[in-house]
């Protein structure tokens, strides 16, 4: 066993030369005191004391365990639920934003939607314009037809006075 303990010393940076006889002798006492009350209580020991001291050991660290494992179970719940409302809370943002699309594409339709009634609007003028255009022209038109008839009627009556005006023979009886 000495020459553990030296290898060891030699080993040691913090022993000094001055000192190493004296910290020899009790370090190697020490340590057979100690081997020797290792020994003896390996010896000694009794399977019964084991269970016990177990016992006792899981008796007293066992209720904080235990409290320690619901505390993380709680925990581990409120952090689901946490997870949860977080995802909830992502959702209705998704939502808002989607709601945001919504209201651009329903601006938009009103405003296509508007220019569509002004585009109706103008195209019933331009038929109500169309409309009394063609009765204009068929005014006109019955009107000019009308014209060339009482020019016809009036040619023929000039015809027919001058006609009348051309001296006939009288007829012999």
């Amino acid at each position: 066993m000495e020459p553990e303990v030296k290898d060891h010393e030699e080993m040691s940076p913090k022993t000094s030369p001055v000192n190493n006889n004296n910290n020899n002798h009790s370090i190697e006492s020490n340590i057979v005191s100690t081997y020797s009350s290792l020994s003896e209580d390996l010896v000694f020991v009794d399977n019964k004391v084991v269970e016990n001291l177990t016992e006792g050991l899981i008796s007293h660290y066992l209720p904080d365990l235990q409290h320690s494992k619901l505390a993380l179970q709680e925990l581990t719940q409120n952090q689901v639920i946490l997870l949860d409302t977080l995802e909830q809370e992502i959702t209705k943002f998704r939502e808002c934003n989607s709601l945001l699309d919504i209201n651009a594409l329903f601006t938009e339709a009103k405003y296509y939607h508007n220019k569509l009634v002004n585009i109706r609007k103008e195209m019933m003028m331009l038929h109500e314009k169309t409309t009394k255009l063609k009765k204009r022209a068929l005014k006109l038109q019955q009107q000019k037809h009308k014209e060339a008839l009482e020019r016809e009627q009036q040619q023929e009556k000039e015809l027919e006075r001058e006609r009348q005006l051309i001296a006939k023979p009288a007829k012999r009886s």
